[in-house]
């Protein structure tokens, strides 16, 4: 056809090399094949329920509900004058981009084991195809948040054209940990039993429904670097800071979250292509 764009039939398939592996041009051809992974696992997430897509919005309302109540009512922490019930549901989004990208990639290899076996294609574009579907449902629940804020009577500033900032922060460390902990579970079934220990842990060691200032109150002054070193710290602070207006991390807090999720996304990435030889015939 006049004017159409030739393409190469053929693939070359190389081993691996080092650093060489890592090559995400790869990813990006079968970019088409990550898109309909991302597509298939929304439409079979919701397949046969009576609400759908609504769960997304309904999952973070009554955890904030139950938070209000627990955080704000029985042990009366800080929110920067925030709203219980607002504070809670923006944490919440924040925590579960991060939560719903590592849960997602973690099991990517083991739940597509027959596509693993039979086809060739970059292995790397199934913990990628984690990352759309989650998007999705990002974009839903900050709808609601969209509705929720008049009513709070809190209006969004010119602050959160900064929200990105925490977004990628949290999808860098989810990626990188979803990363390590995929290709461990290939070899080693334990990893996806210790990892919901993992996962409920970070939970309750990240400011979530409470402020970091109040959480350093509250813990003795010889564990507040234990509590500091907590990489999600400052991405879902400075989160929260961007939609609500709350107090930003200090700069070297996020100096220090930047460096952590580079690093771990890094370590994650050669630790996926330094196994991936071995996927397909363990899984």
């Amino acid at each position: 056809m006049a004017g159409s764009i030739p393409v190469d039939p053929y693939l070359k398939i190389r081993p691996p090399t080092g650093w060489a592996a890592l090559n995400l041009g790869d990813v990006w051809r079968f970019r088409d094949l990550m898109m309909a992974l991302a597509s298939r696992d929304v439409k079979l997430r919701y397949k046969q329920t009576a609400l759908g897509i609504v769960w997304v919005v309904l999952q973070p309302l009554m955890a904030a509900g139950v938070f209000s109540f627990v955080f704000g009512r029985l042990a009366q922490m800080d929110t920067d004058g925030v709203p219980f019930f607002l504070y809670s549901y923006v944490g919440l989004l924040g925590w579960n981009l991060f939560a719903g990208t590592l849960t997602k990639t973690s099991v990517c290899l083991v739940g597509n084991s027959q596509l693993i076996s039979k086809i060739f294609f970059p292995r790397l574009v199934l913990p990628f195809s984690a990352v759309p579907s989650v998007l999705i449902d990002f974009a839903v629940a900050f709808i609601m948040l969209a509705a929720l804020m008049p009513l709070s009577h809190r209006h969004p500033s010119m602050e959160i054209l900064l929200m990105p900032i925490g977004m990628v922060l949290l999808l860098m460390l989810s990626l990188g940990v979803g990363l390590i902990t995929a290709a461990l579970t290939v070899s080693y079934r334990d990893v996806q039993y210790i990892l919901p220990v993992f996962v409920n842990i970070l939970f309750f060691g990240s400011p979530i429904a409470y402020t970091v200032a109040d959480a350093l109150k509250k813990i003795p002054s010889k564990w507040q670097w234990l509590y500091l070193m907590n990489p999600l710290v400052a991405p879902l602070q400075a989160f929260k800071a961007a939609i609500l207006g709350t107090t930003w991390p200090s700069a070297l807090s996020l100096l220090y979250a930047t460096v952590a999720s580079l690093g771990i996304i890094v370590i994650g990435a050669y630790s996926f292509k330094k196994m991936e030889r071995k996927f397909a015939d363990i899984i």
